[in-house]
């Protein structure tokens, strides 16, 4: 057995508090942050995408036969010790890879694991000696154990292997150079960890635990996973050592090796300080420098909103690379620059897409829809909010500039389809703004905060429907509408907003269209800000679940000729362009004025009465000064209704009664 699973079987997971960031850190960095570039670039989070769909597309080309791993799921693999000899000036690896593993199945007599044939292995140890395995074009590696090995025992392997990995443009393992010095980098995401190491490259199985030894010609250093417990150096090679102690998704492991300077930013969170550490090229040293800093609010501010930073034992950094976007990953994100947008989105990736990863790239929207929510939510809490408008405005326009596609990832053979920045990382982004304005605040973090606390999704995979169940628990409401338009659905809604005088005061009629015929109507509450001629405005929500052709009515008990004008959705909550806002007569609803609507007492108590000249009353309801409904009687049936107003608050209010095919409004005033 290995040394490193009995660590492993003995290690406790460290918990830590949440923070929020102070404001004299805030005020300080917002100062500070003036003389340094502009944190909010148009077009930032294109250029995220694009260069990670780059990444990613020569790497799915590569393996296009091979859209999901070959390895059976038999067993569970919990721990990996890898022990790699990389020279930056060669593209070459060599070394060894033990596994701790629990297998999962009766019978169970061989191991399948993902390798490139590209690779060539030496030999196989099993129980100290030598056992046999087969190695095929299909990238497969099976291993047969001399006996069938019991269910449920851990055991352990040992696989030495060398040689080229593949060249996928730039994915996987990758050499190129920084001012004429040599540089080896990993990317792996999303099937490319076969390419230079034997492992299960999918997403069913997270490593428990990681130990890796880099070992390097002396003028350079490795950056990895984890904590780096020990670098030594004889002046001819440098073996580093790092140990990660949680559980990792294949594709997140990773190595970089070149002559790194390094550096570390401190984030205070709640008493305690997590260390971020920074690899850098030596001639970006003083531009990194100045630039990091910016992350300490950022990862305070995620630490508050969700959850304790779940790596916050080990670590959190960056490691330059060769490549202008970043790869998130495990607790050390790889990054081509310095950005903030770019450096907010990353880190966002350790609580959404590390810490809980998509199951299946069909939901790669659960890690890149929020990391680009989270990166707009430091646009929103940081630099006093005033990138935050811009940013929405910008996602949104990315969304509606097509007509169609939908978040969830219906092709997951195409890498344009899965790195879409405008569906699985805007759209994912906005959807997710857009429940928040549904369910509210409160409901929105706290279905957040369950999900990455929920202890079948916590340091595992998630689907949507995952997350979807913590949004209905946490709000109380059945959202199968919700997404079923906005995850599943594709297009958006457009409206034509009419506002009119009519008889309780102002009438809003709403017409919707859609973007898409996939989608024949998007029910949503419609936010609509009034502003009157006195200064003041208020903000009405319409409940817009009604497409009817003429379009939907809302009236409010606002005095129509004090208004001055009407916002259509002022803060940008909505998914939705191309609206028009008009003011005429068009759509009011005659009243009857033949007979009157007679309310007594008024002012009122405890109980109101209502008759309109003999005629039946068919129902009636109650608005407030701000056009909400607080008391409903749908089936009077009667010359009179009764209705109870104990429990309204004092204040002004308007009654709305229907006979026959008249409708009759009266003000009154409960004492």
């Amino acid at each position: 057995m290995l040394s490193g699973y009995f660590f492993y079987s003995q290690f406790c997971y460290i918990m830590k508090n949440r923070l929020f960031f102070t404001g004299i850190l805030f005020w300080f960095l917002v100062l500070t942050l003036q003389a340094q570039p502009q944190p909010f670039q148009r077009g930032k989070l294109s250029e995220i995408s694009c260069r990670e769909m780059q990444a990613h597309k020569p790497l799915f080309e590569h393996k296009q036969a091979s859209a999901a791993s070959l390895a059976h799921d038999n067993c569970n693999l919990i721990y990996a010790q890898a022990r790699w000899n990389i020279d930056p000036a060669v593209n070459y690896i060599s070394g060894s890879v033990a596994f701790g593993f629990i297998p999962q199945q009766a019978g169970f007599d061989t191991l399948y694991l993902d390798l490139s044939s590209a690779l060539t292995v030496d030999s196989v140890i099993y129980n100290g000696t030598e056992t046999a395995f087969s190695q095929s074009e299909a990238e497969l590696l099976q291993i047969f154990f001399p006996n069938v090995l019991p269910s449920g025992m851990p055991d352990s392997v040992k696989i030495y292997y060398q040689g080229t990995p593949p060249q996928t443009g730039f994915g996987s393992f990758i050499q190129s150079s920084h001012q004429e010095v040599p540089v080896i980098w990993t990317l792996s995401q999303p099937y490319g960890a076969s390419d230079w190491w034997p492992c299960k490259d999918d997403l069913t199985d997270k490593l428990d635990s990681l130990d890796v030894w880099v070992t390097c010609p002396a003028a350079y250093r490795a950056a990895g996973n984890g904590i780096l417990v020990s670098e030594v150096s004889d002046g001819e090679i440098t073996i580093c050592h790092w140990r990660h102690r949680h559980p990792i998704a294949t594709y997140l492991v990773a190595v970089a090796v070149t002559n790194y300077e390094d550096y570390t930013d401190l984030v205070p969170i709640n008493g305690d300080t997590v260390p971020m550490l920074n690899y850098v090229y030596p001639e970006n040293l003083a531009d990194a420098m100045s630039l990091t800093p910016m992350q300490v609010p950022v990862m305070q501010l995620y630490d508050s909103l969700f959850i304790a930073y779940p790596f916050a034992n080990e670590k959190y950094g960056h490691a330059q690379f060769g490549w202008g976007g970043g790869m998130e990953h495990q607790t050390m994100s790889f990054v081509g620059g310095f950005d903030f947008e770019l450096l907010a989105h990353e880190m966002a990736h350790q609580w959404f897409g590390d810490h809980v990863t998509c199951g299946s790239w069909e939901d790669i929207w659960l890690n890149e829809g929020f990391a680009t929510y989270l990166s707009g939510l430091c646009y929103e809490h940081l630099f006093d909010g005033i990138w935050w408008m811009p940013f929405k405005t910008g996602r949104i326009d990315a969304v509606t500039s097509q007509s169609g596609g939908s978040v969830w990832c219906n092709d997951t053979t195409d890498v344009n389809r899965i790195f879409n920045g405008r569906l699985s990382y805007a759209k994912g982004a906005m959807i997710l703004h857009q429940l928040r304005w549904v369910i509210g605040d409160e409901a929105f973090f706290t279905a957040l905060r369950n999900y990455l606390n929920d202890p079948a999704l916590a340091g595992g995979f998630a689907r949507s429907s995952n997350l979807i169940d913590h949004f209905e628990a946490a709000s109380g409401q059945d959202l199968d509408w919700y997404f079923a338009d906005w995850l599943y659905g594709e297009g958006f809604p457009s409206y034509i907003i009419n506002w009119f005088p009519a008889d309780i005061g102002l009438g809003i009629n709403v017409i919707q269209t859609q973007s898409d015929p996939a989608i024949d109507f998007f029910e949503l509450p419609l936010p609509i800000r009034v502003f009157f001629h006195n200064g003041q405005d208020t903000l009405l929500t319409l409940q817009h679940d009604n497409n009817i052709i003429s379009g939907q009515n809302f009236y409010f008990p606002l005095l129509y000729w004090d208004i001055d004008s009407i916002q259509f959705d002022p803060e940008k909550w909505l998914i939705t362009n191309n609206n028009v806002i008009t003011s005429n007569f068009e759509g009011i609803e005659e009243t009857n004025t033949q007979y009157t609507l007679t309310l007594y007492p008024n002012p009122v108590g405890e109980t109101l009465y209502a008759q309109a000249d003999g005629q039946n009353i068919s129902w009636v309801m109650v608005f407030d000064i701000t056009g909400r409904v607080v008391l409903q009687m749908p089936q009077v049936n009667a010359t009179q209704a009764v209705l109870n107003t104990a429990a309204l608050p004092p204040g002004i209010y308007w009654v709305q009664a229907h006979a026959g095919n008249n409708v009759y409004r009266q003000k009154f005033i409960k004492q």
